[in-house]
C-alpha cells in the first residue's frame, strides 16, 4: 500500500500526535508498506526520511477558522496527484486537515479522518466550522475515534456517520520493553529513597503543569521529588510554572518537608527512563482526547493519577492502572481538576505503596494485552486494506 499520513507536527517535534503518527507510520513500514508523512516545515529537521518513513514538509500554518497561510495549493496538489491508496488526516482544527476539507471530493484516494477530540466543539469561534463538519465527515470513507466515550464520537453519531472505527492509543513494546538507563536519578540528583512523581507534556497552559504543582504543594507528602519534563511551547506558561517551582522549593527548605521540583526538557530515551524510574505519574491536564502518556505510564509499570479529561475514566476502568482526580468541565469543555481532591489522593497514594504497585501491575498487563503500538498498527493496516478492496 501507498499511504499518506498528515499531521501538523512530526519528529523531531515532541507531542502526543507526533508520537502516535510516528509509531503507526514506522510500524506500517515494518509491515511492508510505503508511508509518507506530510507535515509542517521544521528548521530542526535535517532529514527527509526517518526509519523508512518519507517526510514531505510544507511551510504552512493556521486552520480553517484562523485562516490557512502558506503554500496551500502546493499541498493540495501533492495530495491530489501523488496516487496514494490511503490518505489519513490526523486531528482536525489544524492545517494539514483543514486545508483539504473543501477539496475532499477531488482526492481519489480512500480518505480517513482521526478527529482527536474536536477540542473546539464548544467554542463559539468554531460554530460555523462544526456546522460544516457535519457535511465534511460524510466525504470521508472512514473515521477513526480513539474512544467511544468522548465528544468527537458523540458528534459523529449524531451526524449519522456509518463507517466508524474505534482504535485506541498505545505505547511501543519495542521502546518500553528495552532495558532503560537506570542512572537517571543519579544524573538529576534525586536520591534513591525519594518518592518520585513525574509529569510529561509541553508547556501550553493546557497540560496541567501548573495544576500539578499546586496539587504537589498542597499534598502532605514528604521526601519527594516532582520531575516535570516538557518543552516551552508557551513561554508564559513555562515562566509561571518555574516561578511556582521556586516558591515550592523555598517553602520546602524552610518547612523541612524535603519536597523539591525539577523542570527538564529531556530527550526521548531519558523520558522513557523517567517513566520507569517514577513512583507515580501525575497528569491533571485541562484538555485531551485519549492521553498517550497514560499508556506510556502503564507500559513502564507506573500507576497514574489523572484529571477527568478525555477518556481517562475509560482507561482507568479498562486497566485498573490509575486513579481519578475529581473535577468539573468549564463552558468550553476544559477540565477543571479539584486541587484539594488531587492533593488528598496524591497523599493517600504516597502512603500506600501496595495499592500503587497493584495498580502499576494491572496497567502493565492490560497494556501488553491491548495497547501496544505494534498491535494497534495491525488494526490500521486491516482497515486500510478493507477500504482499498472496496474499490474493486
Amino acid at each position: 500500500m501507498k499511504v499518506l499520513h498528515t499531521v501538523e507536527f512530526y519528529h523531531p517535534s515532541k507531542g502526543g500526535a507526533q508520537e502516535a503518527i510516528r509509531q503507526i507510520s514506522e510500524a506500517l513500514v515494518r509491515l511492508g508498506h510505503e508511508v509518507t508523512v506530510a507535515t509542517t516545515f521544521d528548521p530542526d529537521r535535517n532529514f527527509s526520511e526517518l526509519n523508512g518513513v518519507k517526510i514531505k514538509e510544507f511551510s504552512i500554518s493556521g486552520n480553517w477558522v484562523s485562516g490557512v497561510k502558506g503554500d496551500l495549493e502546493g499541498y493540495r496538489n501533492f495530495v491530489r496527484n501523488s496516487n496514494f491508496d490511503i490518505v489519513l488526516n490526523y486531528a482536525a482544527q489544524q492545517w494539514t486537515t483543514d486545508a483539504l476539507l473543501d477539496v475532499l471530493p477531488e482526492i481519489k484516494s480512500k480518505k480517513i479522518l482521526v478527529p482527536c477530540g474536536f477540542s473546539g466543539l464548544y467554542n463559539s469561534h468554531y460554530k460555523n466550522y462544526f456546522q460544516k463538519m457535519r457535511e465534511w465527515l460524510l466525504l470521508y470513507d472512514s473515521c477513526i475515534f480513539l474512544s467511544r466515550n468522548y465528544r468527537d464520537y458523540e458528534f459523529a453519531k449524531i451526524v449519522g456517520i456509518k463507517n466508524i472505527q474505534c482504535i485506541p492509543n498505545g505505547a511501543s513494546r519495542a521502546e518500553f520493553e528495552l532495558e532503560f538507563d537506570c542512572s537517571l536519578r543519579r544524573q538529576l540528583g534525586i536520591p534513591n529513597d525519594a518518592f518520585l512523581i513525574l509529569h510529561v507534556g509541553s508547556f501550553t497552559k493546557l497540560k496541567g503543569q501548573y495544576e500539578a504543582l499546586k496539587i504537589f504543594s498542597l499534598s502532605k507528602i514528604r521526601n519527594s521529588y516532582f520531575l516535570l519534563i516538557g518543552n516551552t511551547s508557551n513561554y508564559f506558561d513555562f515562566l509561571r510554572c518555574k516561578f511556582l517551582c521556586h516558591f515550592i522549593n523555598i517553602k520546602s527548605f524552610f518547612s523541612g518537608s524535603k519536597k523539591k521540583v525539577l523542570i527538564r526538557n529531556l530527550p526521548r530515551e531519558s523520558t522513557v527512563a523517567a517513566f520507569h524510574e517514577a513512583d507515580l505519574f501525575l497528569f491533571p491536564s485541562r484538555i485531551e482526547c485519549s492521553p498517550l502518556v497514560l499508556f506510556e505510564a502503564m507500559a513502564s509499570k507506573c500507576a497514574f493519577l489523572v484529571s477527568r479529561v478525555g477518556n481517562a475514566e475509560e482507561i482507568i476502568s479498562l486497566s485498573n492502572g490509575g486513579f481519578l482526580i475529581e473535577g468539573d468541565l468549564d463552558p468550553l469543555g476544559y477540565s477543571v481538576p479539584n486541587l484539594k481532591n488531587g492533593a488528598k489522593k496524591l497523599s493517600d497514594l504516597w502512603q500506600n505503596p501496595t495499592l500503587r504497585n497493584e495498580s502499576a501491575q494491572n496497567g502493565f498487563l492490560t497494556w501488553q494485552e491491548s495497547f501496544t503500538w505494534e498491535s494497534i498498527a495491525v488494526r490500521y493496516e486491516h482497515l486500510y486494506k478493507k477500504l482499498i478492496s472496496e474499490k474493486i
